[in-house]
């Protein structure tokens, strides 16, 4: 339960905010541990929280937000402004307003004593577990500003990386869109009537011609009913995938679908090298390191060998020995891997394995139009060639002999 208190610290200000206690006597204690003495404390409302849970789903906060967020706080903080001051500054300016909300509830955290790395664990839905740790490690080591430089700078690459991806996925997917579309109108409503000369002829025709024709008396009559089924599949297959076996199985087929597979290993294995690079300089255990950025890698498949990778360490082997035996990690990153281990250079060497498959995934990403459109124009050719062959040349065949 939640309760909105306000209560003054020990030189007399005045704070106000929110605290989670089971009963309004807990609040007041929770208060008290932390040096404060309550004013008031009242329970929340469930119209607050319905409030906060419509404008978290319909607004939400976006990647793009965090990396102006990190980035402006990053800037206020080099500038020396308290780091308070600075949240309230951010958040008075953004547009979003559940963002605003939670930087609201950041900074009255931190006001109250709570280190900023604790104030963000408190909104996992929005910080990833890299974000919180990296935090709190330039909190240990004195040197905040450089962390939230290193977040920002985490969360532009992997935004402009997915913008990249979207940006060629859009060709593609909107051709085969429109196909699908003209596709289904010219088999419902333009076959039937283009095969009714065939049928009144009453003459022999190819089998191929004849299903085509089934086909199209099929849709005509029952396209409501294969409209429904497509787009029943279409929801099933969504709805399954993100469900934790679809999801599974679904990372799993991805990395085994051409030029698409080795995109997404690419953008696993930087991710994964940049992360883990950045983790280890900021301090961070090996062991520890691994499990965080396990949770971030996106992949079930990768996760998996990841946390692997950390139990061999745990029981005092290497990463690599578990990298070797997968197929999935390349052979020149586990080569890699393995000299920075023995030369004590580990975070150097994936920082290099990073910046080397960053390069990979963005040439990939400008030629993903052009290796895809060879494949997209066998498939409409391959459809226009079935009306050419079954319907139109029978047609002319039946024409010639009259």
């Amino acid at each position: 339960m939640k309760f909105i208190f306000k209560a003054k610290n020990d030189a007399g200000q005045e704070r106000e905010g929110l605290v989670e206690a089971m009963s309004w006597e807990a609040a007041a204690q929770i208060l008290e541990k932390n040096g404060l003495t309550p004013i008031t404390v009242k329970a929340q409302k469930e119209s607050s929280v319905l409030i906060r849970s419509f404008q978290k789903i319909f607004e939400g906060v976006s990647q793009k937000e965090l990396m102006v967020f990190f980035r402006q706080l990053a800037t206020l903080i080099e500038a020396r402004v308290p780091i308070v001051s600075s949240l309230k500054t951010i958040g008075d300016q953004s547009d979003n307003r559940y963002l605003r909300l939670i930087i609201q509830e950041i900074a009255d955290d931190i006001e109250d004593g709570m280190p900023f790395s604790e104030a963000l664990e408190k909104h996992q839905d929005i910080f990833s577990p890299l974000t919180i740790n990296m935090i709190r490690a330039g909190e240990v080591s004195g040197s905040l500003q450089k962390s939230v430089t290193f977040v920002a700078e985490n969360i532009e690459k992997n935004y402009e990386l997915a913008t990249k991806i979207k940006g060629a996925l859009y060709y593609p997917i909107f051709v085969l869109t429109v196909a699908f579309v003209v596709g289904f109108l010219i088999v419902t409503f333009i076959l039937p009537k283009i095969t009714v000369l065939i049928k009144d002829l009453n003459v022999p025709i190819p089998w191929y011609t004849a299903i085509l024709i089934w086909l199209g008396d099929f849709m005509n009559q029952y396209w409501w009913a294969v409209l429904f089924v497509v787009i029943a599949g279409v929801g099933a297959f969504v709805y399954y995938i993100r469900t934790e076996a679809g999801r599974r199985e679904w990372e799993i087929v991805l990395l085994k679908i051409p030029v698409i597979g080795t995109l997404a290993r690419n953008i696993y294995i930087t991710r994964f090298a940049e992360n883990l690079s950045a983790l280890l300089n900021g301090g961070i255990p090996v062991v520890h390191a691994l499990l965080i950025v396990s949770e971030v890698i996106g992949n079930r498949v990768f996760q998996g060998i990841i946390v692997k990778a950390a139990e061999e360490v745990k029981t005092g082997s290497v990463m690599s020995a578990v990298f070797l035996r997968t197929k999935e990690m390349p052979p020149i990153v586990s080569q890699m891997i393995r000299i920075g281990e023995e030369t004590g250079s580990l975070s150097q060497v994936l920082k290099s394995v990073g910046s080397f498959y960053n390069q990979e995934v963005e040439a990939t990403t400008k030629n993903l139009t052009t290796l895809i459109e060879p494949l997209l124009i066998v498939l409409l050719g391959i459809g226009v060639g079935i009306l050419v062959v079954g319907i139109l040349m029978p047609i002319y065949n039946i024409a010639g002999q009259l």
